[in-house]
């Protein structure tokens, strides 16, 4: 147990000292449309360079991050960088929806639509920039506190998205409702 503790305390540690060290980057897979091949949009994926063990894998620290709430500083994070592409494409005239995921954390923080506003404000980008993608199980875990986060969100006119329907149990009476 002791050892368990331990190690999770040094990888949340780890975990914040990245973020300090600029140690995330940003990917982006692009979003075709398949009768033309155009380019339409991306999706954003955050990947760490750790100085020590080299490239990290997302399933590597992302549930620990979900687990302890350190998700929604790099959702965050992931917010602002891909506001910051995203303006800069902008100015060389090149206009990209960006798809970010929400995690479960990130829908019960009720402070999340004034965060993400203040990124849009700060990067001047409309809220028609983003696609936040939201798992339905996301959705499930608090579905009054998940829906009003998603009706500030959709109040922004910000695009929203459920992500890996179909992949796990959710009330389709309730997702139809949302």
């Amino acid at each position: 147990m002791d050892t368990a503790s331990a190690k999770s305390l040094g990888l949340l540690t780890e975990l914040r000292n990245a973020l300090e060290r600029n140690e995330f980057r940003l990917h982006l897979q692009p979003k075709l449309k398949l009768d033309t091949g155009e380019v339409v949009g991306a999706e954003a994926l955050v990947r760490w360079v750790h100085p020590e063990r080299g490239n990290v894998f997302p399933d590597d620290f992302i549930p620990f991050a979900e687990q302890t709430g350190f998700i929604r500083l790099l959702t965050r994070w992931v917010l602002d960088r891909s506001a910051e592409l995203c303006q800069q494409l902008a100015q060389q005239g090149i206009h990209l929806k960006i798809s970010v995921n929400l995690s479960t954390r990130d829908l019960l923080d009720q402070d999340l639509p004034a965060k993400f506003n203040d990124i849009l404000v700060r990067h001047q980008l409309a809220p028609t920039s983003f696609c936040l993608e939201i798992t339905a199980s996301a959705i499930m875990d608090d579905p009054v506190r998940a829906q009003q986060t998603l009706e500030r969100l959709h109040a922004m006119c910000v695009d929203l998205s459920i992500d890996d329907f179909g992949t796990g149990y959710s009330s389709l009476a309730y997702l139809k409702r949302l």
